[in-house]
């Protein structure tokens, strides 16, 4: 990214400015990069444990699969899923509250014995798939924001600050020149206007 400038003292002055905004900002925007980076490690961590624990319960009760074909899948549904929010280094992220399920009610009498168990283990899966699925909700928006972060930490460490440094010592180099310049092209002016007065002065 070439950063545009002109060869004069504004110009030096905005430079300055904003390379002093970019110097400041960036010890927070790294800061802000390691929070999201250990807690990205951290929401990884739990949506794998998440899934793990959800998959050993499904195998837990793989032998059972034969009974679910009397079980009718309209007697239990999600009603609601409450999920809050929360800042998290400055990103706002989902957080799961609860799920409300709505169940229909059946008669003991002409339903099998299983099935009342089968309704609270099918809400104890449904909860974990839903907080599994909010919290790799969390991680994808954790994730994003980490990359911006880095970006932006890599934008202002190996482009904008050497950039703008670079730019203000070419003005500082070009005004320095054009100041001895004019200091020696004075010099040349006063020995000649001297050489002149001299000259009359003989005459």
């Amino acid at each position: 990214m070439a950063i545009k400038f002109q060869y004069n003292k504004t110009s030096l002055q905005l430079l300055e400015k904003q390379l002093k905004v970019r110097v400041r900002a960036l010890p927070t925007i790294k800061s802000k990069e390691s929070a999201l980076r250990l807690e990205v490690k951290r929401t990884k961590d739990y949506v794998a444990e998440l899934l793990t624990a959800l998959e050993e319960q499904m195998k837990k009760y793989e032998h059972l699969s034969g009974l679910w074909n009397e079980f009718d899948p309209a007697l239990i549904s999600v009603k609601d899923v409450s999920i809050e929010t929360k800042k998290v280094a400055g990103v706002l992220l989902p957080i799961f509250g609860a799920v409300t399920f709505e169940q229909k009610s059946f008669s003991h009498f002409h339903t099998p014995v299983w099935v009342p168990d089968g309704i609270i283990l099918l809400k104890k899966l449904a909860e974990s798939g839903i907080r599994a699925e909010v919290e790799q909700m969390k991680l994808e928006r954790l994730e994003y924001a980490r990359k911006k972060t880095t970006q932006k930490v890599n934008l202002f460490e190996k482009v904008q600050i050497p950039g703008y440094s670079d730019a203000i010592r070419k003005i500082k180099r070009y005004l320095e020149d054009e100041e001895s310049l004019s200091k020696s092209s004075q010099k040349i002016m006063r020995k000649q206007l001297e050489k002149a007065e001299r000259k009359e002065e003989v005459a």
